[in-house]
């Protein structure tokens, strides 16, 4: 099955919609570079028939007629190019869908978050991931896939951050989150049946796939054992209740991936993502 692609962005012609949108950008990764190729991956894993389109909670998006693919946006090299992604985002948001972006490296949520800002206001952030990614500068870089938290809260682009999975903090990230606020659930006690996590307005979902335990999803760059199961996301997720404006899945690394295994976990957590958004009706203001 083949979701419609449609490119001339009209304001609001997508309006209800979930809007895939793959971004081509790993510039600001460290160690090993590869997640830039994530996007057609994850999308042919969607595509090759080894699955259908109903969600765990029961939403058919092949049926439903709202959920859309607008393809890929390459991203170059250069600071300008990676902060346009802003705009790419922008566009999606301009044309009234929710954008579900695929990295990519985490670098790339602090520019989506600027268009999520812009649009509706400083939303909650609930994320999933090894790694708080709250250093100031890593390695130099500011914009490193190891800063966009940081970069999102000095600029006020979100409210709450609820960070899931950690298991890699150390004094200076902890210096930030205490900085900052930011409400950090670690793996070493978390409590996964009894984690529910509550928002009181729209929040915006971003998942790295390395939240997981590397047996799960081995085509990621950073290894970092003592992660979540796919069924520990999934029994999370489906716990959400807000509503949710727009959602990431970032960190997939072809490069080091098995038989394909982590790229039809990131297109079950794309399927269940959309399903969401659009069971979760979205209370942000336009």
């Amino acid at each position: 099955m083949s979701i419609d692609s449609p490119n001339s962005p009209t304001a609001g012609d997508l309006a209800g919609h979930v809007a895939l949108l793959g971004l081509l950008s790993d510039n600001h990764s460290s160690f090993l570079r590869g997640p830039a190729e994530a996007p057609p991956i994850i999308r042919h894993a969607l595509n090759n028939g080894s699955s259908h389109w109903t969600s765990e909670t029961g939403v058919d998006l092949e049926a439903c007629g709202r959920f859309i693919d607008l393809g890929d946006r390459p991203v170059g090299e250069d600071d300008g190019a990676y902060l346009g992604i802003q705009a790419h985002v922008a566009e999606v948001l301009t044309r009234g869908a929710k954008p579900l972006l695929l990295g990519g490296d985490h670098a790339v949520t602090y520019p989506i978050m600027k268009a999520i800002a812009e649009r509706h206001g400083p939303v909650d952030i609930l994320h999933f991931d090894a790694h708080s990614d709250l250093y100031d500068s890593y390695e130099g870089d500011r914009y490193s896939h190891a800063c966009p938290f940081a970069r999102i809260l000095e600029e006020g682009l979100a409210g709450r951050l609820v960070q899931v999975g950690i298991r890699t903090t150390n004094a200076k990230l902890q210096a930030q989150a205490d900085r900052f606020g930011v409400e950090i659930h670690g793996m070493r006690d978390f409590d996964v049946r009894g984690f529910r996590p509550r928002f009181d307005g729209p929040i915006y979902i971003t998942f790295d796939m390395d939240s997981l335990d590397p047996s799960f999803a081995p085509g990621i760059s950073h290894y970092e054992p003592g992660g979540f199961s796919v069924r520990d996301v999934l029994d999370i997720l489906h716990r959400v209740e807000a509503p949710i404006v727009g959602a990431d899945v970032v960190e997939f690394n072809p490069r080091r991936d098995v038989h394909g295994m982590t790229a039809a976990v990131a297109a079950k957590m794309v399927k269940e993502l959309a399903a969401l958004m659009l069971r979760n009706a979205d209370g942000a203001a336009d």
